[in-house]
């Protein structure tokens, strides 16, 4: 009678063989495709306090109010924190390499527009879209880091990899205040160009998928989807306009607060429901408490 095992599946010769060179390949091009990761992520932090002293002068050549142009910073915040929970779900569904090349040609697309936009309306459209291709640079940036180096290396490449985002928001608003003084505040989107290419080059040519990790293909959790951008969104647009309107004497702000936290109650619920098999935010690693802490530890 034959025997079924329900133990780990065992690595054929090739595919044993497939995964060292991959593990080889690795280890002679990690610290390129680290100087990658870390241009994307300095590109992307940057941007946002760049843009943000470059704000007055958008409003006068674009002829918005202050509360307009805010929109510019709005826009792609609101989009950044929807898309910045779902970047787990997106390289399990895509792969890791792939999620990556794409955001960061998203995020060089949405910034030449953006330089190029002749509205506001136009301006904060392409804001939104930088804002999604943005996401995966940092979390998924940073994770990517964890699988590609050894533990004992992990200290030296967190600290380095922190570094450039922790240097990078104080360079902007002197690059951003020179640029816009001796230029035009088009070209506040367009230094993201040629950083970009040079991510995009190291990422694509250099990082690869691990051979024997497969891509997840599960149905798509459209209910989770919808519930986390409503209840995120929402809630972000009230913690960013809430002052500027008088939080709830506002009606707008009073209906978003309520929307935004059903929202998230059901989605939380809906999360974590046994029905749900495949959830775009899996919360069920709470369960390690280690994780629990940290996150709680940092919240507080």
């Amino acid at each position: 009678m034959a025997r079924t095992s329900t133990a780990r599946p065992v690595l054929t010769e090739t595919g044993e063989h497939r995964v060292q060179q991959a593990a080889d390949y690795v280890r002679r091009h990690r610290w390129l495709i680290l100087a990658g990761l870390i241009t994307a992520a300095v590109m992307e932090v940057l941007d946002t306090t760049i843009i943000n002293v470059a704000l007055p002068q958008m409003a006068g050549n674009l002829g918005a109010t202050q509360e307009e142009i805010g929109w510019v910073s709005t826009g792609y915040i609101l989009s950044n924190v929807i898309f910045l929970p779902m970047t787990a779900f997106f390289t399990a569904r895509f792969g890791r390499r792939n999620y990556l090349t794409f955001s960061i040609v998203l995020f060089v697309v949405s910034s030449f527009f953006c330089g190029t936009s002749g509205s506001l309306a136009e301006l904060v459209a392409w804001r939104i879209l930088q804002g999604a291709g943005g996401a995966a640079l940092l979390s998924t940036a940073q994770a990517t880091l964890r699988q590609i180096f050894p533990r004992e290396e992990q200290g030296m490449v967190q600290a380095i990899f922190m570094l450039g985002i922790i240097v990078a928001p104080t360079l902007g608003p002197t690059l951003g205040g020179w640029i816009t003084d001796n230029y035009t505040w088009n070209w506040c989107f367009f230094i993201n160009i040629p950083i970009g290419a040079a991510s995009l080059f190291l990422v694509s040519t250099f990082l690869h998928d691990p051979p024997n990790v497969e891509r997840v293909q599960n149905p798509v959790d459209w209910t989770g989807i919808i519930l986390l951008t409503v209840g995120v969104g929402g809630l972000q647009y009230v913690l960013e306009e809430g002052n500027a309107k008088d939080w709830f004497a506002s009606a707008l702000i009073l209906r978003l607060a309520i929307l935004s936290a059903v929202c998230l109650i059901a989605m939380v619920w809906w999360e974590l429901s046994p029905r749900n098999d495949h959830p775009v935010v899996d919360l069920r690693v709470l369960h390690n408490r280690t994780l629990s802490a940290s996150i709680f530890l940092f919240v507080a």
